[in-house]
């Protein structure tokens, strides 16, 4: 079962209220190397429950988010905090180089 939930472009800027660090995984389910990073995702939600809040947004359903965003290639990650983005992750990369990001904004 996903504990990641699917955002719209009509939600997203009420989840940049969150008071904590926001990932945003912008992916699309033809995308394979997203499929690669999800269970990423599902990780992070978990090991950050209370602290992280993590979304998906499918680019091809809500391409509004995605556009603002400039997001050209995906899988895209990107972390928001006091509703700005502060981290770009864009590719397969290794679950330390989330946990990193998320670590920094955690203890700044």
């Amino acid at each position: 079962m996903s504990t990641v939930p699917y955002i719209k472009d009509s939600e997203f800027d009420s989840i940049l209220t969150y008071e904590g660090p926001v990932v945003v995984d912008f992916t699309a389910p033809w995308c394979g190397p997203c499929r690669k990073i999800s269970p990423f995702m599902e990780q992070l939600a978990e090991d950050y429950k209370d602290r992280v809040q993590v979304v998906k947004i499918d680019i091809d359903a809500d391409k509004a988010t995605a556009k603002k965003y400039r997001i050209r290639s995906i899988p895209a990650v990107l972390i928001f905090k006091g509703g700005e983005v502060v981290e770009n992750i864009v590719g397969v990369v290794p679950y330390e180089k989330f946990t990193a990001a998320l670590e920094k904004q955690l203890q700044g």
